[in-house]
């Protein structure tokens, strides 16, 4: 430990991630299991990037915000699984001050740019199945690209306040955080100062950039249903709601554990919990993303058959 000055306060110089209670027959199998659904997710999130790229008939709004999630799902899968990996098979699980301040900066910067990009996406749902003649006069690239880059400031802005308020405390011992990563809840556990402040912080924040895209989600989606209703074909009200059910799965499996996380006073947290749903909506959505939306999407399993048979030939 030395003296360095954050806000005028001693810290720590580095911290000792934690992780995972392992021994010496449990630590390979979780290195191998892992390193496996690192290995898919960076396969599965990657073809469905190329084939939107590729392909024509995927160049519309939806796949232009399907190829934006992937990339953020490998984006900030590996800011923290790499290292996850590496502390699994060594006895060395330091991180530096400096290293643990960007990977909470840039894990926090990709998820609340997903939190927010969710809302995008039912947004975009909603004029095609509310205004099917009007929706790509309104989803134009450009709205595309305006959207997306609101996302990206949210992302910006919230993971640069969380950050702040956490590392602006002072740590001046002890340093191990409970956790395979440097996660805001995990370190604060460690602040040498009241955090009450922190929580209100985290809250507000928490409010703006997961509660409000996540009730922006289901506004949006109780008119969606509403207009779906009225449809007067059954085949037509199937392929609606066949269209929304992938998206609804993977917002329910990101959102409510990120709620349970960050909308929770630091000290009422588990660590134990927290790591396991931190594993769910940083690790398992990633990887079951692409799964979910190609396996329900004839369009990219067109796309992909497309592809094989072109490199078949």
């Amino acid at each position: 430990m030395q003296d360095s000055k954050w806000g005028n306060q001693s810290v720590v110089s580095e911290f000792i991630l934690m992780g995972f209670a392992t021994t010496s027959t449990t630590a390979p199998l979780l290195f191998f299991f892992f390193l496996v659904i690192y290995l898919l997710i960076l396969l599965g999130n990657g073809l469905l990037i190329t084939l939107v790229q590729l392909d024509q008939r995927l160049h519309t709004p939806m796949y232009f915000f399907l190829s934006f999630l992937s990339m953020l799902d490998i984006s900030y899968t590996t800011t923290t699984v790499p290292q996850m990996l590496a502390h699994l098979l060594s006895q060395k699980r330091s991180i530096s001050f400096a290293s643990c301040v960007a990977q909470m900066y840039i894990f926090l910067l990709f998820g609340v740019t997903e939190s927010w990009l969710f809302s995008i996406m039912s947004v975009d749902r909603y004029f095609a199945i509310c205004h099917p003649l009007r929706y790509k006069v309104i989803m134009s690239r450009w709205t595309c690209l305006l959207l997306a880059g609101i996302c990206g400031t949210y992302g910006v802005v919230g993971s640069l306040v969380y950050t702040y308020f956490a590392m602006r405390l002072p740590y001046c011992g002890p340093n191990g955080i409970n956790h395979f990563f440097c996660e805001v809840p995990a370190v604060l556990k460690l602040a040498c100062a009241d955090t009450t402040l922190n929580d209100w912080v985290d809250f507000i924040v928490g409010f703006n950039v997961i509660v409000v895209p996540q009730s922006l989600i289901l506004v949006i989606y109780v008119n969606i249903f509403v207009a779906i209703l009225r449809i007067r074909s059954a085949q037509g009200r199937l392929k609606a709601f066949s269209t929304c059910a992938s998206h609804i799965t993977v917002v329910t499996m990101f959102g409510l554990p990120c709620i349970l996380m960050y909308m929770r006073p630091s000290s009422q947290s588990n660590p134990e919990d927290d790591k396991k749903m931190a594993i769910f909506y940083n690790i398992i959505t990633a990887f079951l993303n692409p799964i979910i939306y190609s396996l329900r999407n004839k369009d990219v399993k067109r796309a992909f058959l497309k592809g094989i048979t072109l490199d078949l030939s």
